[in-house]
């Protein structure tokens, strides 16, 4: 399993697991465990290790168990003089330890609970160099009186002190550099951090690699990292303070390489600094933001996506307070078969565990109003040591019996079943646990017993073994496979931001929070408490713990709704009947797939003069003309219907903007409004935008009168300046924000509250056809006459995909990861954005294929071309 890396370096039986919470190994000398039985002296050979709250005898011989002595049951502990009596043989000197309590680990070298024996008892032990006996003792003498003071504050300032001086009084090894030649830039004291457990020791880093030598010279005596191969370092919070520091050599795996704790933040930082500007010429920085995008269009997983976010929330396989959490996202696990096309298979991705169970919630929610602040929904956390370790005990048994002071959990209470597990998270009254990445991963380990663990007899009388898997997998093999399927499942990457947003997002805290039944406990958050400001240190250390026990909320790294994932609408797409267009053999759209349009206008824009300047409108049921209206002498530019079906608003090249009233059948008004040809027009809520080659963006409030929504009143409400002129415009969904595109390739994003410029850039060589937000108004797509399709991104003006088309296209529509785009042959081409690839070819005008029009639902698509066609088009899921 991923955090068990760290014991890959040591093949030792000993293990820093054996140590209590919070305790240090401090040295170990070569020793003799002597018992007497029958006149008769038995001597074990081992190594003695001083903690600081406890001494461990590991014997070499492996059929012998490993003893624990704590200190604080220690009695006496003294030096017996070595014996130089010329009669008998000479005895050397040893430690005699009398005490009331022996804990017996890895009898018969078997993983298992311990073994505690109380009663009085006497343990000799002789060290093998022997002169250091003395010095052995007076130590062991100075740890026991802390761990027997009365409160915890004064053993853990008594034991800290005894910590600091050792490392005072020892430094680096410069000797176990790897090069004569490196360069030492600083080294200070540490703690290297695994799970559950910490080992102090100095840090050094040199121009070429970052060292890490631990106190004990356990599990080695110094452990390297070449810097060239760093990946990734992140700052972390460890025990809520920033002291943190964690080093990747690898790009997605979610275990580092090494996880430090500092003394000083500054220390953290300098190191942390001298490594980051090593790396500027060498790796890109990411950000949740680029993380995102690569998310949004598909250039990361779900699951790559979920780590990488873990990783920057503080989550850390090697603190298990703040291990990686992933969602449940199956609710199905009573099926022979998963059906991943069914929405009901999915757990709702909206919702907090708590929150899935109506009945549950509702009790909840009634002790949350009767509760006094700090008020919570939840006594439980999603994330905390306790379920990691529920979950992985089959591979991390050591771990749990380090959690657990030797114990396991009662079987009943172990992970035994996956499908009662979630059973219990949906019913449960304080379960409202998630998962972690190994749910997703390619390691069935945890799931299996394979290490023949002895968890327990259930209630039922049958062991605790291999975990039951729902009946749709075969083996666990084929469960990870077909959970991970369901991970990147559409339906999960369709609502995968709204859980980010309750876990890593806006919805995590405050009023959002709220509403979202998402309240866990105050200390949970990040800042919930400064523990440094607890002046007793007794409640501090008490409140660190219940911190750390309880679960950590991870940091928070969106404070806006995170956007959805772009997943492809365009299938299939079928032609219908046009206008002029005798296809008989295709299949029609449906007539009541958009009925609020029932009759079609043709759309010209941007064409020679010579083009036809009326309004034609055509019977979609009919599929045949109506009638045709002419304004002016010049072309007309553009043409949009308003909502409410009874108007239709053209704009000509003659700088005018007409108002035609459908069922009378004439002009109703005439905006005269700019000063050069009217390119193209938005409407959104009584407000029309109009985009002109005078280089300006007009916008109008136009307000209907009465019962013919006559608009005799037009007032300005802003002019936005271009540079060029302006060629094309278009809205975003909400109508909060406008893109503009000009002649001389700038695009523009203005917002349509302020009338500010939020972004421009220049992306085009030439002039900009056509622009476009995406669904999500994240991005803007712009199409010019360099070929070029261009995605900008809204937020940072940055322009992050260019495809070069292998010809001019002129119009599209596009649902923000595929675009159907018509160009100057007259085919309609569906590219793929993320792949930057053309997927289908559709013949369709014997021209240039000039205008384009999809119905909201995505379901039809009409264009018109410069052969003066209308076709309908179907799209097809």
């Amino acid at each position: 399993m991923a955090f068990l890396k760290t014991q890959e370096r040591t093949k030792e039986r000993f293990s820093l697991l054996l140590l209590d919470l919070e305790e240090y190994y401090f040295e170990h000398h070569t020793a003799y465990h002597v018992t007497t039985s029958s006149k008769k002296e038995r001597k074990v050979r081992g190594s003695f290790k001083v903690c600081s709250r406890s001494v461990i005898f590991d014997p070499e011989d492996l059929a012998e168990p490993i003893l624990k002595i704590p200190l604080r049951d220690c009695k006496k502990i003294e030096f017996v003089s070595r014996e130089n009596n010329p009669f008998n043989e000479p005895r050397p000197s040893a430690i005699s330890i009398s005490c009331l309590q022996v804990i017996y680990i890895k009898e018969g070298n078997v993983i298992a609970p311990y073994r505690n024996e109380r009663g009085a008892k006497k343990v000799t032990f002789q060290l093998e160099g022997w002169s250091k006996t003395e010095d052995v003792v007076q130590t062991l003498l100075q740890l026991h009186r802390a761990s027997c003071l009365d409160k915890l504050g004064d053993q853990t300032a008594m034991i800290a002190a005894n910590l600091q001086s050792r490392l005072a009084r020892s430094s680096f090894d410069k000797n176990c550099f790897q090069s004569v030649a490196e360069k030492p830039h600083m080294e200070c004291a540490v703690e290297m951090v695994m799970p559950l457990v910490s080992n102090p020791g100095h840090v050094c880093i040199t121009d070429e690699s970052l060292y890490f030598q631990p106190l004990n010279g356990y599990p080695e005596q110094v452990i390297p990292i070449k810097l060239h191969s760093v990946r990734r370092i992140y700052k972390r919070r460890h025990g809520l303070r920033p002291l943190g520091l964690e080093v990747f050599c690898t790009e997605n795996d979610f275990c580092s390489d090494i996880y430090l704790k500092f003394y000083k933040t500054a220390d953290r930082d300098e190191i942390y600094y001298y490594i980051a500007t090593f790396l500027e010429n060498h790796v890109t920085e990411h950000t949740a933001e680029s993380y995102m995008l690569q998310w949004q269009r598909g250039h990361l997983s779900n699951y790559q996506y979920l780590l990488h976010l873990n990783n920057l929330a503080d989550r850390s396989c090697n603190d298990l307070s703040q291990y990686p959490v992933f969602p449940w996202v199956v609710d199905d696990y009573t099926s022979v078969r998963l059906d991943l096309s069914n929405a009901a298979t999915f757990r709702d991705l909206s919702k907090p565990v708590g929150a899935l169970n109506k009945e549950r919630l509702d009790q909840l929610l009634a002790r949350y109003r009767g509760m006094p602040e700090p008020r919570f929904m939840y006594g439980s956390h999603y994330s905390s040591p306790g379920y990691v370790l529920f979950y992985l005990v089959r591979v991390a048994p050591e771990h749990m019996l380090c959690l657990q002071t030797g114990r396991y959990d009662h079987a009943d209470r172990m992970f035994n079943n996956i499908g009662d597990t979630w059973k219990n998270c949906l019913e449960g009254a304080t379960d409202f646990k998630e998962l972690i990445p190994e749910f997703y991963g390619n390691d069935c380990g945890f799931l299996e017993n394979k290490l023949r663990l002895g968890l327990g007899r259930k209630q039922n009388g049958s062991l605790v073994g291999d975990v039951v898997l729902p009946p749709w997998a075969s083996d666990t093999r084929d469960f990870l496979q077909k959970h991970r399927t369901a991970l990147e499942s559409q339906y999960v990457s369709e609502h995968l931001h709204e859980w980010i947003d309750l876990v890593f997002g806006f919805r995590q805290r405050g009023s959002e929070a709220l509403a979202a039944h998402n309240v866990f406990h105050p200390l949970t958050y990040e800042g919930g408490i400064d523990c440094d400001s607890i002046e007793d240190p007794d409640q501090r250390i008490a409140m660190l713990t219940q911190i750390l026990e309880f679960g950590q909320t991870p940091t928070q790294l969106f404070t806006i709704p995170h956007p959805q994932r772009i997943t492809p609408r365009f299938q299939n797409i079928t032609r219908s009947p046009s206008s002029n267009s005798p296809v008989s053999d295709l299949s029609p759209a449906s007539q009541s797939e958009d009925s609020s349009f029932e009759d079609l206008t043709e759309e010209i824009r941007r064409h020679p003069v010579g083009y036809n300047t009326t309004l034609k409108m055509f019977s979609k049921e009919l599929k045949d003309f109506q009638r045709s209206m002419s304004f002016s002498n010049m072309a007309l530019s553009s043409c949009l219907m308003l909502a409410d079906g009874k108007t239709a608003v053209c704009s000509s090249w003659d700088n005018n903007v007409y108002f035609y009233s459908v069922p009378f059948g004439r002009r109703q008004d005439t905006l005269m409004g700019h000063d050069d040809a009217i390119s193209q027009m938005c409407w959104f809520d009584d407000r029309l935008y109009t985009a002109s080659w005078d280089s300006t963006v007009k916008v109008w409030q136009c307000a209907a009168e009465g019962s013919n929504h006559k608009r005799s009143q037009f007032q300005l409400l802003a002019e936005l300046e271009h540079d060029a002129g302006v060629n094309t415009i278009g809205l975003n969904p909400a109508g909060t924000l406008l893109v503009s595109g000009c002649k001389d390739g700038a695009v523009t994003i203005w917002d349509t509250s302020s009338y500010g410029t939020l972004q421009q850039v220049h992306c085009h060589t030439g002039t900009i056809h056509h622009v476009a937000f995406s669904p999500d108004s994240r991005h803007v797509l712009s199409v010019g006459a360099d070929s070029c399709m261009k995605v900008t991104d809204v937020q940072t003006g940055m322009v992050i995909s260019t495809v070069k088309a292998v010809e001019e296209q002129r119009c599209f529509c596009w649902d923000g990861n595929s675009v159907l785009c018509g160009g100057r042959s007259g085919d309609l081409l569906l590219w793929d954005l993320l792949s930057n690839t053309v997927t289908q070819r559709i013949p369709a005008h014997s021209g240039a294929v000039t205008a384009m029009w999809m119905s909201e639902l995505c379901s039809t698509v009409i264009t018109g071309g410069e052969d003066r066609q209308i076709i309908f088009w179907k799209l097809q899921s």
